[in-house]
């Protein structure tokens, strides 16, 4: 096994564990490649396949993830060459809870070291922008409309010193801006609301279970659809998801497909893995099985 650690030095939980602790943490056999600008992840990750690594680890948050992952996709036959791992020091750590890994550093890096792996369904989005094409795969989720705009609101060191905290606030500024409704398409049934997200899983934003039932195994994605978004519903809901862990189930649409198509009458953006990614129109599928990660 050849493992290289793509690690970015700003996520949240890296201000714990320091770049000497991480250096320590996986030995002097292990390839660590730092990023230094948003975006670097990927272009790291597709050098690091074609150098050789079976097994790339983000050392982050859901961002670094979602970079590392596209960049196995950047090298034909990348995704049956190596697999994903993850040290979790990111702001919500979703894919990390998604898997059952260990939130402990140390037991991760010692699960990651023993070989073991699983197939999961690779899900992606493909959208036109600026007169050119846009692909992009993702792990856990992806979201247009409110908590996309939210997002884009997200200012710079906000996640770093107030956590998820960051995106209360960027979230209560988009209700407040609004948001053109987005239709969603799956099959022979509509659905249309301000904020559509799609999943691979049952989490979202940390240990929050937006997708009661879903799995990133089974061959499909999950379409949660809130038709109608106020202040009230916010607030209201808002409460139900911290002390429930679940949005009220009267308050959303929902479906399951395998290719989903999202449109709206004026472009608004969308986010995968809590990135964000383009604007609408924009197709979802999903590949079954073809993502190895390692657990």
């Amino acid at each position: 096994m050849r493992p290289c650690v793509i690690a970015n030095p700003v996520a949240r939980g890296m201000r714990r564990v320091g770049g000497e602790g991480l250096r320590t943490l996986c030995g002097p056999g292990t390839a660590i490649r730092w990023t230094s600008a948003a975006g670097e992840a990927r272009a790291l990750a597709a050098a690091a396949v074609r150098e050789g690594f079976d097994l790339l680890v983000a050392a982050g948050g859901d961002g670094t993830v979602n970079e590392v992952l596209n960049g196995i996709g950047d090298v034909p036959g990348g995704f049956e060459r190596v697999r994903l791992g993850v040290l979790p020091l990111g702001t919500a750590n979703v894919w990390a809870r998604e898997r059952g890994l260990d939130l402990d550093l140390v037991r991760a890096w010692e699960r990651l070291r023993e070989g073991r792996e699983r197939r999961v369904d690779l899900p992606w989005a493909e959208w036109q922008e600026g007169g050119a094409a846009g692909r992009r795969f993702f792990v856990q989720l992806a979201g247009a409309g409110w908590d996309a705009l939210a997002i884009e609101r997200v200012r710079a060191g906000w996640k770093r010193w107030l956590g998820p905290w960051a995106y209360v606030w960027a979230g209560w500024e988009a209700l407040q801006a609004g948001c053109p409704p987005v239709t969603a398409r799956l099959d022979e049934v509509c659905m249309s609301g301000p904020w559509v997200l799609v999943g691979n899983g049952r989490f979202y934003g940390g240990p929050f279970e937006l997708f009661p039932g879903a799995s990133a195994e089974d061959g499909w994605l999950d379409v949660c659809v809130v038709p109608r978004l106020t202040l009230g519903i916010a607030v209201c809901g808002g409460l139900s998801v911290l002390l429930r862990r679940r949005l009220p189930g009267r308050w959303v649409r929902r479906g399951r497909t395998r290719r989903l198509e999202l449109s709206s009458e004026s472009p608004v953006p969308f986010e995968v893995d809590g990135e964000r990614a383009g604007r609408t129109p924009v197709t979802f599928g999903l590949a079954p099985g073809a993502l190895r990660v390692a657990v």
